[in-house]
């Protein structure tokens, strides 16, 4: 295995500079790249430092990315979005705040096509089961029982999980 030498606070600061400025990182991700290419302990604080104070690195501006990535491309409730920023060391007060900015509508609107998309393919004796089933599946995605419900009281008033 070739040994590698650790990068000097100068090359850490220039390669995240470029890898900022091409995406959305957070604070503990650009740690932790730090970590793996062996910048000194010591100054990865003042690395970082640069980097805020250059608005290379935002953890709100992230927060706001990757809760607009996670809910309309992939599809995430809240619960699981607030999880993995939480996971990756944003501040509550900022998850809280940007998540609020997804309104209720929005969650409806992305949970009613999984629901109606998930329901031809459950197998269900009953119509309390399948509402069990497509439950558990709406809560495994992180979105919270109140918009599942309302989800699931549309569904049932326009028949499409009754099949």
């Amino acid at each position: 295995m070739p040994t590698t030498t650790p990068m000097t606070p100068q090359q850490a600061f220039a390669r995240l500079s470029a890898l900022c400025a091409r995406s959305e990182h957070c604070q503990h991700d650009v740690l932790e790249k730090m970590r793996q290419w062996g910048v000194a302990a010591e100054a990865q604080p003042q690395v970082l430092a640069r980097l805020v104070e250059g608005r290379y690195v935002d953890d709100e501006r992230f927060a706001r990315a990757f809760v607009s990535d996670k809910v309309r491309y992939n599809k995430w409730g809240r619960r699981k979005v607030e999880q993995a920023l939480l996971q990756r060391h944003v501040g509550s007060a900022i998850v809280a705040r940007i998540l609020d900015e997804v309104s209720d509508s929005e969650y409806v609107a992305i949970l009613t096509p999984l629901l109606r998309q998930k329901s031809r393919s459950v197998r269900a004796a009953s119509i309390r089961e399948r509402t069990m089933k497509l439950t558990r599946f709406a809560l495994s995605r992180g979105f919270t029982i109140d918009i599942i419900r309302q989800c699931l009281e549309d569904a049932a008033d326009e028949d499409y999980f009754l099949d």
